[in-house]
């Protein structure tokens, strides 16, 4: 997934998305996750946390699924700083 700042610098992001049932993430680089039940959230690391106004940064995760291959829904991103 991929992070851009708008247009002002920020100093940190945080991503939540929902995923279907039976659904779970297995692994993730350059963020930090943690879920509850199905609701998954994902936020910045300390290396790419602060970015310039329009620049981006990105983070993938694989993960794995009994039944249902659905697209996580839900899928929302705030800024700080």
């Amino acid at each position: 997934m991929t992070v851009t700042a708008g247009s002002t610098a920020i100093t940190g992001w945080t991503v939540k998305w929902t995923l279907p049932s039976g659904q779970a993430v297995t692994n993730l680089w350059n963020g930090t996750e943690s879920s509850s039940g199905q609701n998954v959230t994902v936020t910045n690391v300390a290396y790419n946390g602060a970015l310039a106004a329009g620049a981006g940064t990105s983070f993938g995760f694989t993960g794995s699924a009994a039944g249902s291959t659905a697209a996580p829904a839900s899928v929302g991103c705030t800024a700080s700083g």
